[in-house]
């Protein structure tokens, strides 16, 4: 019996590609295992461009998808990481010969780690993650997890909590430092909108990112204010387009006027029906930047992890989300701290912290300057982790 067709072409690619990058001397590694990282990776990749115009960055990826956004977005060779197996490793940094190895928020392969370590080559682990439920699987493998790491320099970690969970797994601290999120330098200043005082009875709220469980909440907190004859209005983006048919059946089946984005004629102003229902792909962001408040969906199921609660705070909008924000834990702390944010135990807690916002317009823009503020201070994380890639790439040709 042959193998799939899909899983042969796959195993090829990950055991050749790497073939395809051009010889190098001297190169800056950064590795991105799938479509978020290679987000953090753009940016980081970008300044790594300008800062060091004589060297060639590169880009390796577990994922195809997130191979497939590398190639869209990044003007670098990018290619697909092989099995992390000595006959493959030793030949591809032999290829590469890089003068520094960036990691992307929590990829640990031993193979790779332990043959940098063997050709001298420092190891940054960027925009460092460790969340609670990975830390109480390492606790148990603790000497394990030493062994794996050992050959990283620097953990670049994204804030307090996830490096104080290193220093719990006998992490040196002279090789942890706290830098900050990379994703709060993903926008510029210069799209963030003045702030919105808005009068009572025009306001707009966003709910974006929703998930299965969510929507029905939803419906029943937008129908309390159906019934108000001031001009809410109320737009709904699913975190996966597909499901909008079924959204779409839960909010008429509350007694909702529903139209779709792709229906819409004309701007937000002019539309009547009670809500939109976002039925495209990234369009969630404009409608952020025309909301006067934001619910983020995600946050009431630990497999989810919560969802981007930056976008919309770094627009002036205060946020709405749930309490297991594993993936976002640090921003929904920073935001929750900050007054921008305000964190729900259950989806059905919507209703009364909505009725209290959309009665006080002020505490709409309040709040939303306040979360505004909160990530703008963050911002910078990209320069001092250029710092640190410097620092390395010193040390090592000093070696």
């Amino acid at each position: 019996m042959g193998l799939d067709p899909t899983f042969r072409a796959e195993l090829i690619q990950r055991t050749r590609h790497w073939k395809s990058v051009p010889r190098q001397t001297g190169c800056l590694w950064v590795h991105a295992s799938s479509v978020g990282e290679v987000r953090v990776a753009e940016l980081l990749i970008q300044a790594l461009q300008q800062r060091y115009p004589d060297r060639t960055v590169v880009l390796s990826t577990f994922t195809a998808t997130g191979y497939t956004l590398a190639k869209e977005v990044l003007a670098c060779p990018v290619f697909r990481l092989p099995l992390d197996l000595p006959v493959l490793i030793r030949p591809l940094l032999k290829r590469l010969d890089p003068a520094i190895l960036i990691l992307i928020e929590a990829e640990y392969w031993p193979n790779l780690l332990h043959a940098c370590s063997q050709r001298k080559i420092p190891v940054l682990l960027a925009n460092g993650r460790l969340s609670a439920k990975s830390f109480a699987r390492y606790q148990k493998l603790k000497f394990w997890f030493q062994w794996i790491t050992e050959p990283v320099s620097i953990f670049s970690m994204r804030g307090q909590a996830e490096a104080d969970r290193l220093l719990n797994l006998d992490i040196d601290p002279a090789r942890v430092q706290i830098t900050g999120n990379i994703k709060f330098d993903s926008l510029s200043t210069d799209e963030i909108p003045p702030p919105k005082l808005t009068q009572l009875g025009e306001i707009t709220v966003v709910f974006g990112s929703t998930r299965p469980g969510e929507e029905a909440a939803i419906a029943k907190a937008i129908s309390q204010f159906n019934q108000n004859p001031l001009d809410y209005k109320f737009i709904i983006a699913p975190r996966h387009v597909p499901r909008c048919r079924e959204v779409e059946s839960i909010l008429r089946d509350a007694g909702l006027s529903v139209t779709l984005h792709s229906d819409r004629k004309g701007p937000l102003e002019r539309w009547t029906t009670t809500v939109l229902l976002v039925d495209a792909l990234g369009v969630l962001n404009d409608y952020y930047r025309q909301g006067h408040v934001a619910f983020v969906g995600g946050g009431f199921d630990p497999r989810h992890g919560g969802h981007n609660i930056l976008e919309p705070a770094i627009l002036g909008l205060p946020v709405i989300y749930g309490k297991d924000m594993g993936n976002f834990e640090e921003e929904a702390q920073l935001l929750s701290d900050s007054g921008g944010g305000i964190q729900i135990e259950h989806p059905e807690d919507l209703t009364p912290v909505l009725e209290k916002l959309l009665s006080d317009p002020e505490e709409i823009l309040r709040r939303g300057v306040l979360a505004a503020e909160a990530v703008q201070r963050q911002k910078g994380a990209v320069n001092r982790n250029l710092e640190l890639v410097q620092s390395l790439i010193e040390k090592g040709n000093a070696t």
